[in-house]
């Protein structure tokens, strides 16, 4: 699986593995299919009053056609603004949608990717066919929205064979951000791994936000960074800074 390298504005290097072209078409299904479940029930509800013999006012069809297609229109800005960058789909299957600046999405992002997603879906079988050209050429796991919006879609799940206590290792010429890492005791960092690990897996960020601090208040780090960030980048010092003393 391919990677990004993400540059924030605080001028710290973050990498993630994008997500692939299967895992989106996996996440998109599941979230067709959930989409198709609504439909399925607004329909079986407008035949089990058509069937009733109540005769259907024309208020009642507007109100029921609004109430299946909104929904589906919107499914998937609704979910990204208020799930963290997530579907329900992505949610299943580890899926991120993140800034290329390491920042969190904000509203006009997630709108100018459902836009663009519209137009993929109003054009039948091109439409998701140069989607998928799209991601695959431009190796950044950009659509359209993506390039448009400044966006990517990541992978969330552990890499193999690194699991939350696997060590950190680091190109010889890094860069250390926060050289007050190695204050860090050993116990320390394996503890920050584990609630980092159990944090985003449980899209805990209130957790994150709590380990986040106390490493400041360990360290006497201040910084802007997000909480996910911050705490990536005091593993990697830490790794960096402790592999130079050995």
């Amino acid at each position: 699986m391919s990677t990004i390298r993400v540059q924030t504005t605080q001028n710290v290097s973050l990498e993630y593995e994008v997500a692939s072209v299967g895992e989106r078409i996996v996440a998109a299904i599941i979230d067709y299919l959930i989409l198709g479940a609504w439909l399925a029930a607004c329909g079986l509800l407008f035949a089990l009053v058509a069937n009733g013999g109540s005769r259907m006012s024309t208020p009642f069809i507007i109100v029921l056609a609004i109430l299946a297609g909104v929904p589906y229109v919107f499914y998937n800005l609704f979910c990204e603004v208020f799930f963290n960058g997530q579907s329900l789909g992505k949610k299943a299957r580890h899926l991120k949608v993140i800034r290329l600046d390491g920042t969190r999405p904000r509203l006009g992002d997630y709108l100018l990717r459902w836009l663009l997603r519209l137009v993929d879906i109003s054009i039948p079988l091109l439409g998701p066919l140069v989607a998928i050209i799209t991601i695959v050429v431009n190796g950044r796991g950009q659509r359209l929205g993506d390039i448009a919006a400044g966006t990517s879609v990541i992978s969330t799940k552990p890499r193999q064979g690194a699991g939350p206590l696997a060590p950190i290792t680091t190109h010889p010429d890094y860069m250390v951000v926060f050289p007050q890492a190695i204050q860090l005791a050993d116990h320390d960092v394996a503890t920050i791994r584990q609630l980092l690990h159990k944090g985003l897996e449980h899209d805990n960020y209130l957790l994150l936000h709590e380990v986040a601090n106390k490493v400041k208040a360990l360290t006497g780090i201040q910084t802007e960074l997000p909480d996910e960030a911050f705490l990536r980048t005091v593993l990697r010092d830490h790794a960096h800074l402790t592999a130079l003393q050995g």
